[in-house]
């Protein structure tokens, strides 16, 4: 095959006929010549049937270069017309002969078939992968599929793994990173090989690296988050680094079909007949030439195979290969890829697909949380802290001690599940866990195990249990969710004095869960809250949600861990469960004179109804202190500058 398209029918037994040549003459452009006509011919053995047939197209033009332009309009807006009468009858008194009708070239394959295999909400999840605002976890077979559309974006630095085998880590950064091209001196080519043409990338260098770890366990998961030295988004867009580089996903479609032995603008035609799933594929700057290379790296190890067109599809001069029969599916004639404006994919997520539990998102505004969720703040060494939970006007949280009761309605319940989306991990006390057996995950539409990527908005369940009477048992809501992949397995907080027996902990570790030992107490003998968070922030969980139990909840509104604790949402609803009740509240406080005053005040307050419930937002930890003397260390700043500068010129003077 030529470069330009040249090339013959295929040889097989349902394609014997012709193959009508690529190539550009003087009226006109091909598809793939207006993309690229510099390339060069590569086989030059061209059949009689195809030098027959475009000897006949020229003389047609040559007969009639005015009534030319008429026909091939006529052809762009009736198609079919190429394949029933591709040679019209020359003018009155012409010599010319009519020319021998072309056969149009057959193929095995049916009439239309897409070249892609897209998994679903591509567009959208390249996307999430490609910013990693927040930690990605999904399983490995989610990873092998996604991952091929967005290796463009990385390159690998380094691996390494734990000594059991069982997690791997591969760390990456950006391609745009270095600068693509190098002031360097110039080798000697090899003879007659051509310098490459190498152009510098336009915009900053980027900084954002990322790792991935992989885990092998009952649930084998990977884990997409950023370091901590990367930049927190990148210095360019998606679409640029698809312009400088193409996925290997959308290129190994392309593989696919040039190893049919189909011709290369044939392959491209076809491939813009769905510009939608080629924008999700990444392929918004794919070219003809893309097509050409592929099929050249093909070739050279098939020199003999004859290429073909696609059934349905045929040469028309000055239009290039287009789709004759059936609807024409492409973009107008003119249009080039790289002129796509239509947004990737986003999320589709069809009922009947989602498990039966699957909640609903809300269709109601949220905004009026949108001051009290996790925030990003730079060197801060704690988690964003969130306690949250249900209460009656009573300010009861269940019936009875142990007793797990329903207090919100269906409104405040979707958007307790909104808030576990928001957060990096959700915490309780041994005693709920024990009592309510909880899934502890989020279960809305879009969110990982509910039509969404892999553990996406699945928070980290997270157990305060210094003596470790947690059971681990496999049955468990929490275990049985993750192993479902409906959730994330839980993380175990223990004291260094808890036994805990190795078959448990092999047990949660292969569901991807695991002990966290905490060796700090208080002063009554309990774990330190300021050391279970900034263990949690060690290892990567920048926001927490607390539910419960009352217990936790209670301890942590005391005045002393006021500055943990960032934002609180209460969901009262509008009943009473008496005094048998377990209540939350905070320890009694007083002033210097012992006169009892207001235990805590929370800032910022907001009322929200929610269905029959009201919600109550406020904020508990204070904003960062304002400088003592605003302007203070400029005006310092300026006085050490003058001394430097006089001493500079005095030292000048005595010399």
């Amino acid at each position: 095959m030529d470069e330009d398209g040249v090339a013959t029918a295929s040889a097989s037994p349902q394609s014997p006929v012709s193959n009508i040549p690529e190539q550009h003459e003087t009226t006109g452009l091909s598809v793939a010549g207006l993309e690229n006509s510099t390339d060069v011919d590569m086989d030059c053995n061209v059949e009689d049937d195809d030098s027959r047939l475009q000897n006949d197209i020229k003389a047609q033009v040559e007969a009639e270069p005015g009534q030319h332009v008429s026909q091939t309009a006529e052809l762009l807006s009736n198609p079919q017309q190429a394949t029933t009468n591709p040679n019209p009858e020359p003018a009155a008194g012409s010599t010319e002969q009519p020319a021998t009708p072309a056969n149009p070239p057959t193929s095995a394959g049916p009439d239309y078939y897409s070249l892609f295999n897209n998994p679903p909400n591509l567009g959208w999840i390249r996307q999430v992968l490609f910013e990693l605002k927040d930690s990605v976890e999904m399983s490995v077979d989610e990873f092998n599929t996604y991952w091929p559309f967005i290796d463009n974006v990385w390159v690998k630095q380094r691996s390494n793994s734990t000594k059991d085998g069982l997690t791997t880590t591969d760390y990456y950064m950006c391609r745009l990173r270095r600068p693509t091209c190098r002031p360097t001196q110039r080798r000697p080519l090899p003879e007659g090989k051509k310098p490459r043409k190498k152009q510098v990338r336009e915009g900053n260098q980027c900084n954002v690296q990322m790792k991935v770890v992989k885990f092998e366990g009952a649930y084998s998961a990977v884990t997409i988050s950023q370091t901590r030295r990367s930049s927190r988004t990148h210095s360019h867009d998606l679409d640029h680094i698809d312009k400088v580089k193409r996925n290997s996903g959308l290129m190994d479609f392309c593989r696919k079909e040039a190893e049919k032995g189909y011709l290369p603008s044939s392959i491209f035609a076809k491939f813009r007949e769905e510009p939608e799933k080629l924008l999700a594929a990444g392929g918004k700057f794919f070219t003809v030439t893309d097509v050409r290379n592929v099929s050249a790296k093909w070739r050279v190890s098939h020199p003999d195979v004859k290429l073909k067109e696609h059934q349905g599809y045929h040469f028309q001069q000055g239009h290039g290969v287009v789709r004759t029969h059936g609807p024409l599916l492409g973009l107008p004639n003119g249009i080039g890829t790289a002129q796509f404006e239509s947004q990737p994919a986003r999320l589709q997520l069809p009922r009947s697909q989602l498990p039966p539990d699957a909640l609903p998102f809300p269709t109601y505004s949220l905004d009026f949380l949108q001051p009290y969720l996790p925030r990003h703040e730079n060197g801060r060494q704690f988690p964003f802290v969130t306690l949250t939970y249900a209460s009656s006007m009573d300010a009861r949280v269940s019936l009875l001690p142990g007793v797990q009761t329903a207090l919100s309605g269906p409104e405040s319940k979707l958007m307790t599940h909104y808030l576990r989306s928001r957060h990096d991990a959700i915490l309780i006390g041994v005693g709920t866990a024990m009592a309510d057996n909880p899934g502890l995950n989020c279960r809305l539409e879009g969110s990982g195990g509910f039509g969404g990527l892999g553990k996406m908005w699945q928070p980290r369940p997270i157990i305060v249990d210094p003596t470790g009477r947690w059971s681990a048992d496999p049955e468990c809501r929490l275990l049985r969710t993750a192993k479902e992949g409906k959730g994330k397995a839980p993380w175990i907080i223990v004291s260094p004095g808890a036994n805990i027996q190795p078959a448990k902990v092999l047990r949660l570790k292969t569901h991807g869960g695991d002990y966290l030992r905490i060796v700090e107490y208080n002063q009554s003998w309990r774990l330190r809250w300021e050391a279970i968070l900034r263990a949690l922030g060690t290892e990567g969980i920048n926001s927490v949600m607390i539910e419960g139990g009352a217990t936790v909840i209670s301890e942590l509104l005391n005045p002393e861990y006021v500055d943990f604790v960032d934002s609180l949402i209460v969901t009262v609803a509008p009943t009473f469960l008496g005094r048998g009740g377990v209540g939350v509240s905070p320890d009694s406080k007083k002033d210097e004179t012992g006169k009892a005053i207001n235990a805590l005040d929370p800032r910022d307050i907001r009322w929200q109804s929610l269905g029959k419930d009201v919600v109550l937002c406020g904020k508990i930890r204070g904003p960062p202190p304002a400088p003592i003397l605003p302007g203070i260390e400029a005006v310092a700043q300026e006085n050490v500058q003058g001394n430097a500068q006089e001493n500079g010129h005095q030292n000048a003077q005595g010399n």
